[in-house]
């Protein structure tokens, strides 16, 4: 018991110092869209939804769930980098969070094609564990490209 109250209160002292930024003590990530910037014990649960799904880290670093402003654009290279795993069995299974997440990158606001499309390259866009991020944005980015309605 005497541990866990003092990682709240070791929790809550970082974390109010994030007050300014129009988010809650928890900061930005999944936990301020849904617990907004209420204060009190709520801020708790937001800080919990956010290490759960990880959705700070991602928001930080693609300007997603009230974290943008300040950082650079992410670019398609990056994306690939940060999610490569999930990218693949996305493309693999022809739909997904992570294939959705990239279409928009690059522009394809409809990309009902692009899953089927990329999954019948799937060998195409992944031909080996060793491929780079940059092989990979050449030869699917044409394809989100060609296949976007």
């Amino acid at each position: 018991m005497k541990r866990i109250v003092l990682a709240l209160v070791a929790v809550a002292a970082m974390a109010s110092q994030t007050q300014a930024a129009g988010y809650g003590d928890a900061g930005c990530g999944l936990g301020s869209v849904v617990f907004g910037s209420k204060r009190g014990p709520i801020q708790i649960l937001a800080a919990t939804t956010n290490g759960t799904f990880a959705s700070q880290t991602f928001g930080i670093t693609f300007g997603t769930s009230n974290c943008g402003g300040g950082g650079a654009a992410p670019t398609v290279k990056a994306y690939i980098e940060a999610n490569r795993e999930a990218l693949a069995n996305d493309v693999a299974r022809g739909n997904g969070e992570t294939l959705n997440g990239l279409t928009q990158l690059i522009g394809c606001a409809n990309n009902a094609k692009v899953g089927p499309a990329l999954q019948k390259n799937f060998k195409q866009i992944f031909p080996g564990n060793q491929v780079s991020a940059a092989q990979i944005e050449s030869t699917i980015t044409p394809m989100i490209k060609g296949n976007c309605s």
